[in-house]
């Protein structure tokens, strides 16, 4: 076996004598010899200073073999565009790469047998975990295996499974409390498919927000395909024959809505923003970029997303119990977190909300 400086009596020395001297786990060893997770400072220098006085010197096949793992997660998608969960992936890439983990990438592509066929190769090749995403936040059905899951984006139906998902109702309480601001109080809302968990979502957080801002919703939501062609003919539904917009702004579900929002609205001869503010949701470049002016959106923060639900999962196959503190009571930490909480942040199973930010450009505040 190799993973260190050989000993007097010929062995390596392996990762596992330095979590014996320290007296602490093999996978607080590897985060503190690889600067990553959440661990005490003081913690770090301990287990640093231990591998120095024995001579440890990391190697990636010793870690595995001492550990039991492969230091490789699976990253599973169902979706077969890639808008939504391409910056999913890349986040959790990016977070997994920090703790020196690999990652095999496939798509099922909505496909059930294909699906089966990559998760069977994934624990073949004998991952750590996986991560799986989707193309919206409808909820799916959960993938039996025997190594940790995550879901990232579309959660799993199974509430003891861990779910990191974007807190759409925060979004939009985010674009209602902008559009107040500036004095708004009449709003129309133009949405995607009805059937759709996003769409619901959305809908149901702009009705408390409008309420609680003391604000109107302007007739009955205009809901239909996630398409320009359907934002176009929505604005005519709005508008029909009246001289004057029924609302002085429109909230709409998604950038792809938005854009033709604002298109039908100039044709129409109203100015965005001066007549009708216009507000987006995706903060997809390719379309609040083409919109004239540029589209006031929401962004998911999907990449975020991502790195979280890397370090869900990382939580899972490395499950770390509170560092005892000689010092303190039982049940009580000395950083002040109580029982039943971990230092690094990781909550309970079930749903995991990652909050959006808004962007404010020109399709709401005139001169951008």
């Amino acid at each position: 076996m190799t993973g260190g400086k050989m000993k007097q009596e010929g062995r390596p020395v392996r990762i596992v004598d330095v979590a014996r001297a320290v007296g602490v786990s093999p996978s607080t060893v590897s985060k503190a010899l690889n600067d990553s997770g959440s661990l005490r400072p003081a913690t770090r220098e301990r287990v640093r200073a231990a591998a120095d006085r024995l001579g440890f010197v990391s190697d990636a096949g010793a870690r595995a073999l001492s550990m039991r793992r492969t230091f490789i997660v699976g990253l599973l998608s169902t979706d077969d565009v890639g808008r939504f969960s391409m910056p999913v992936m890349l986040g959790a890439e990016n977070a997994l790469t920090v703790g020196e983990i690999s990652t095999l990438v496939a798509t099922a592509r909505h496909d059930s047998v294909r699906e089966q066929h990559h998760l069977r190769t994934l624990v073949a090749r004998r991952v750590d975990g996986i991560i799986v995403t989707g193309k919206t936040t409808d909820a799916r059905e959960p993938i039996r295996v025997p190594v940790p899951v995550v879901y990232a984006l579309a959660p799993s139906t199974d509430p003891d499974d861990v779910s990191v998902v974007p807190d759409d109702a925060a979004g939009v309480r985010l674009v209602v409390d902008h559009l107040r601001t500036l004095g708004h109080r009449r709003v129309a809302h133009i949405g995607g498919r009805a059937d759709q968990n996003t769409s619901r979502v959305r809908l149901a957080a702009l009705r408390d927000a409008l309420d609680a801002a003391g604000m109107d919703l302007v007739g009955e939501p205009l809901l239909g395909e996630w398409s320009e062609p359907w934002g176009r003919q929505a604005v005519d539904l709005l508008l029909r024959d009246d001289q004057a917009p029924p609302a002085t702004a429109v909230v709409c579900a998604s950038d792809q809505l938005a854009r033709a929002v604002t298109d039908r609205l100039r044709e129409r001869g109203l100015r965005v923003p001066h007549d009708v503010a216009v507000t987006g949701y995706d903060n997809w470049e390719v379309m609040w970029a083409a919109s004239r002016p540029p589209l006031t959106t929401v962004d998911m923060e999907l990449e975020q997303l991502g790195r979280r639900a890397a370090e869900r999962l990382l939580a899972e196959i490395q499950p770390e119990p509170p560092e005892p503190d000689a010092a303190a009571g039982p049940g009580t930490r000395s950083d002040g977190v109580g029982p039943g909480t971990r230092s690094d942040g990781v909550g309970p199973r079930g749903i995991e909300l990652v909050p959006p930010r808004l962007v404010v450009r020109g399709s709401t505040i005139a001169g951008d």
